[in-house]
């Protein structure tokens, strides 16, 4: 596990601390003016430091679709409702559906918003970030783990891809607690998306806690809003990006 005090040492916010992620900032002579960390610059930093796979680095709310009244728009008013609220916002989200119905497409199109508003977000799909921790475990100073946790631990939102979809060993449990509850401690909130449903549905017999183990589960029901997407593989559609 990690040592707190070497994580608060490599942790550093990357929050505007003038004007909190809201893009305007007080000036005592001439009031509300435009914050610096609106800059360009400053967008293009944090862009690139969320690591959207190059897939998905066109997604955005204005080119998702979705019929109204149905499950993938009610998906689509979560999203936007998280968006436009944080950082007033007390609960994640974690996405639940079949492939292809367009739950990572909702949850970097949130990141991409937060961006825009100066908050550092940060995506990883579930099973590269476990891959990551292992090639970089060290036993003997955990300095290389350190390095690949330390920005999960501190991004003010995180999307968490895939949840349950990595075969579900001692140690893959171990550390996606690890993360989960650190971030949970911390009142971080996280967007997962997770192909498994918490009863049967179909052919799927697994269920969500069979994969992430029911402590797990249990802190998820208080740290996020489950959201459930149903629909025709959102893929087949063929969207022009």
């Amino acid at each position: 596990m990690i040592n707190e005090g070497e994580l608060r040492r490599a942790e550093s916010t990357d929050v505007c601390e003038e004007c909190f992620g809201t893009g305007t900032k007080l000036d005592p002579v001439k009031g509300a003016l435009p914050c610096p960390c609106r800059k360009p610059d400053r967008f293009r930093k944090l862009l690139a430091g969320a690591r959207i796979p190059r897939r998905y680095e066109k997604c955005s709310f204005a080119n998702f679709h979705s019929t109204p009244g149905t499950s993938v728009d009610n998906a689509l008013l979560h999203a936007h409702k998280f968006a436009n609220e944080y950082p007033a916002v007390e609960r994640g989200l974690l996405f639940m559906g079949p492939a292809g119905v367009g739950k990572t497409h909702l949850a970097v199109s949130i990141i991409k918003d937060l961006i825009e508003k100066g908050f550092a977000s940060l995506f990883y799909e579930f099973g590269s970030l476990l891959k990551e921790i292992q090639d970089s475990y060290n036993p003997i100073s955990k300095s290389s783990e350190l390095k690949v946790l330390a920005p999960v631990f501190q991004a003010d939102v995180l999307v968490l891809d895939e949840l349950g979809a990595t075969v579900p060993t001692d140690w893959v449990r171990d550390t996606m607690y690890q993360i989960i509850n650190k971030r949970y401690n911390d009142k971080k909130l996280t967007i997962f998306t997770t192909n498994y449903f918490d009863e049967v549905r179909g052919e799927q017999k697994d269920l969500l806690e069979s994969r992430i183990a029911y402590k797990l589960r249990s802190r998820l029901f208080e740290m996020c809003t489950n959201v459930v997407i149903n629909g025709e593989d959102y893929r087949r559609r063929r969207p022009d990006f």
